[in-house]
């Protein structure tokens, strides 16, 4: 029977990765902490979009619109990083829950969100930044510097992974 090896459970692991990271993103920094939404930088935007103050009713509105297209990416994210989660581990699901390679691949993921959300939101497009003001650049310097940080301790953790064996048909649960 064939092995799920850390290697099998990266291209899951990331999607997983991605989508959790833009959920704590988008519940974090957008509704909790509310520094931003999907458009609150758009009066300085580099695209042209127009801007939706997110202090009026009709902004806010609009805002809450755009973070709900966010958070549905996010959603669908963790859904296809369960299907092919699921599609890829047949047996042995308890071991590979507990996977410091799973487990990895999920921080790389969550990482490569911040990376390519922090360089195409914040830098390339200006739609947002991490927290607006005076500071803004060290904040959005620090959502990648965590988003390196993700990636790096990520593949390090899932290098540590021990390959995951299923049982042999017949065999049983699994410990």
């Amino acid at each position: 029977m064939a092995q799920s090896t850390p290697t099998s459970l990266r291209l899951p692991g990331i999607v997983l990765g991605v989508g959790l990271g833009g959920f704590v993103d988008g519940i974090l920094l957008h509704q909790l902490l509310q520094w931003h939404h999907m458009l609150t930088s758009t009066n300085h935007d580099r695209i042209g979009v127009r801007y939706y103050d997110p202090r009026t009713v009709s902004g806010l509105r609009m805002n809450t619109v755009w973070d709900g297209v966010f958070h549905t990416v996010c959603w669908i994210a963790v859904l296809t990083g369960l299907a092919i989660l699921y599609s890829r581990v047949t047996a042995g699901r308890r071991q590979v829950w507990t996977s410091r390679a799973l487990w990895g691949w999920i921080l790389v993921g969550w990482g490569l969100f911040n990376l390519v959300e922090g360089v195409l939101d914040h830098q390339i497009l200006g739609i947002h930044h991490v927290r607006g003001g005076p500071h803004q650049r060290w904040w959005d310097i620090g959502f990648l510097v965590l988003g390196a940080l993700l990636v790096a301790g990520g593949r390090l953790l899932a290098r540590g992974g021990r390959t995951v064996e299923p049982p042999a048909t017949g065999a049983g649960r699994t410990a």
